[in-house]
């Protein structure tokens, strides 16, 4: 592959039709996208549908009874050896319209970043020069729709520079990511048969690297949940009659929760760590090589110090952690009032890396809480119950878990695709074993169908997904275009 070309061609379309990329661009952002919203879902897959039809693709609609489609296309390249299947998800989340500086689904240009001072512009006509700083504000312009604008772009560049693709395309777009893929392991195995010839998938989805380095993701974690509730009182106490006698639940489960982790961070469940399958040589090689974002982080988010002793954030992701998401008991502020309350509530988070089994772990810490001297129920506890025991807790265990999922970055498939990206990068491109973040889609592709894949994160870091005034930078778009571009004619 002639990489230089690749990419002029990627550019050159780019230069000449860029106004007519970000105006497509506009029309999908315009459509209302969350999962519930049938009617205009459906809007959206007839959309998508068309645009890949006018490029050569073989169009469909995957379906299953009371979920969104599948918006499914293929590409077949004469003689190809090789098949990339391509995902995205063209659903979104929520909004709430009125934290929004415009409506969420009327795509708003700008000369630049709301924080940065930028300021609404018209969106580009034909003769106008398009600065890749601008940004483009609406649901889903990150997450997930931008990738599909690219890769359309891309398609375009190369066909106009007479670039013929490489492998055998198929396109595979989900519609309920956002709400946890429910239904996107029924699809996985209802239509198993397109999807078996599948050498590889390319699941473009994801931010940058913190310093604005192209990054390639080989895996996510897993996670799991539980809910512990400690019992005090039978019904709230005044605190100025009954403290220094009666329990207060707040306290003791404050305890417990104190006697899981050390102060660097360090589990002190026994068995947390066990049943880790370490990094490869070549994978902890890659993830020691990214850019050192610590001292960058650490400025930014106001932190003195990080758990681990000083390792990098990266090595940190690869092994499981215990969060403690929330905790309640009581009121606070105005709202305090004299009592010792009846219960306490801590939301337990674990992040999983592979080797964890999520029953497993949450095994380990209810045998942590027995050592501890509590008495675990699963419902709520009778009243003798309460009265025959020291300390009671309720455990609720969370009924969307799933493990980890990774590929080996050493497989030869894979290796063939990073060095493509390496050269696409000069270099440049992070490569890190596994996300930090937790995506169902990875571990029904990776494990459930034993097919490899790699995460191309292709949007701007501080795009706001999910939130209010999410945005992308249209450099990042053009750069998506880029190493599509390059992935097609690898």
């Amino acid at each position: 592959m002639d990489i230089e070309k690749v990419i002029g061609a990627s550019r050159g379309w780019i230069e000449r039709e860029g106004h007519s990329i970000l105006n497509e661009y506009r029309e999908l952002l315009s459509l209302p996208n969350h999962a519930a919203d049938l009617p205009n879902i459906e809007k959206n897959c007839e959309f998508i549908s068309q645009m890949f039809a006018k490029r050569g693709f073989e169009m469909r609609f995957l379906r299953l009874d009371g979920a969104p489609p599948i918006v499914y296309g293929e590409r077949l390249v004469p003689g190809a050896t090789r098949t990339f299947c391509i995902y995205a998800h063209y659903d979104g989340q929520p909004v709430v319209p009125e934290n929004w500086t415009h409506p969420p689904f009327e795509p708003t240009l700008y000369d630049g970043a709301m924080p940065d001072g930028g300021r609404p512009i018209p969106f580009p006509s034909s003769a106008e020069a398009i600065d890749e700083e601008w940004r483009i504000y609406a649901r889903s312009a990150s997450d997930d729709k931008a990738p599909i604008i690219s890769l359309a772009a891309a398609l375009d560049g190369l066909e106009a520079a007479g670039i013929g693709l490489t492998s055998n395309i198929k396109l595979f777009f989900d519609g309920e990511e956002e709400v946890g893929s429910p239904h996107v392991e029924a699809y996985l195995r209802t239509f198993d048969h397109l999807l078996n010839d599948i050498t590889a998938w390319l699941l473009v989805d994801g931010a940058v690297y913190p310093t604005g380095d192209p990054t390639y993701k080989f895996g996510s974690r897993g996670r799991t949940a539980l809910q512990l509730t400690a019992y005090g009182p039978a019904r709230p106490l005044h605190s100025g009659h009954y403290g220094n006698w009666a329990p207060v639940p707040g306290q003791t489960l404050a305890r417990l929760l104190a006697s899981m982790k050390d102060d660097d961070g360090k589990v002190l469940i026994d068995g947390f760590y066990d049943s880790v399958i370490p990094m490869t040589a070549f994978e902890r090689s890659q993830a020691e090589q990214a850019p050192n974002i610590d001292e960058q982080l650490k400025e930014e988010l106001a932190l003195h110090s990080t758990e681990g002793g000083g390792e990098s954030l990266n090595l940190r992701i690869q092994l499981p952690s215990l969060t403690l998401r929330g905790l309640a008991s009581g009121s606070v502020g105005d709202k305090a009032r004299n009592v010792i309350p009846t219960t306490a509530v801590a939301e337990l988070e674990m992040r999983l890396v592979n080797g964890n089994d999520p029953d497993n772990m949450c095994d380990l810490v209810e045998a942590h809480i027995r050592r501890k001297g509590w008495h675990i129920v699963y419902e709520e506890p009778s009243l003798e119950t309460r009265r025959s025991h020291k300390k009671v807790i309720k455990v609720v265990r969370d009924s969307e878990s799933f493990p980890a999922s990774k590929v080996a970055m050493d497989r030869p498939e894979i290796q063939e695709v990073i060095n493509g990206l390496k050269a696409f990068t000069k270099d440049r491109g992070v490569f890190l074993p596994a996300t930090g973040a937790s995506n169902r889609i990875y571990g029904l592709i990776f494990n459930e169908i034993g097919k490899p894949g790699i995460c191309i994160n292709t949007v701007n870091r501080d795009n706001n997904q999910h939130g209010a005034n999410e945005n992308l930078r249209v450099g990042n778009l053009w750069y998506g275009a880029d190493i599509l571009s390059v992935l097609l004619a690898m």
